[in-house]
């Protein structure tokens, strides 16, 4: 299964703030952290338009790993190589320890882009984009 992710995080190099897989049936999944200092331009452009109520990261992880095991294999396509650090972050739950998950390839494609987003800087919206652009 094709999934497409786009994430926001908190400036270059900084803490994940969202998270969104889409696939290429139309499923899901969504997820949002608490940000407690955003830097000035994600306040601005990343904040107000999270449109979720912020989890924990251990929620993160424990829907994450229920929406990817429904798959039997999953390609994650990004258009940014930050989004795949940030997806297998998400992954490690503790020292030596991760997801369970079904096989996983990854790919980048800078081919594709969210400039079409319906509300950038949103991960889902743009997520939703890039799913929209691989056809």
């Amino acid at each position: 299964m094709r999934m497409y992710i786009d994430t926001e995080f908190n400036g270059f190099g900084g803490d994940l703030i969202s998270m969104a897989l889409v696939t290429e049936d139309d499923d899901e999944f969504y997820e949002v952290l608490e940000c407690q200092h955003p830097t000035p331009w994600v306040k601005e452009h990343v904040m107000p338009f999270l449109h979720k109520k912020p989890v924990d990261m251990g929620t993160l992880q424990t829907n994450l790993a229920h929406f990817i095991n429904q798959f039997n294999h999953i390609n994650i396509i990004a258009d940014w190589p930050d989004d795949i650090k940030y997806f297998c972050q998400a992954l490690i739950i503790g020292p030596g320890k991760a997801l369970s998950t079904p096989p996983i390839t990854m790919s980048i494609r800078r081919d594709l882009n969210s400039e079409n987003s319906e509300l950038p800087h949103n991960a889902l919206y743009d997520a939703r984009a890039l799913a929209q652009g691989d056809v």
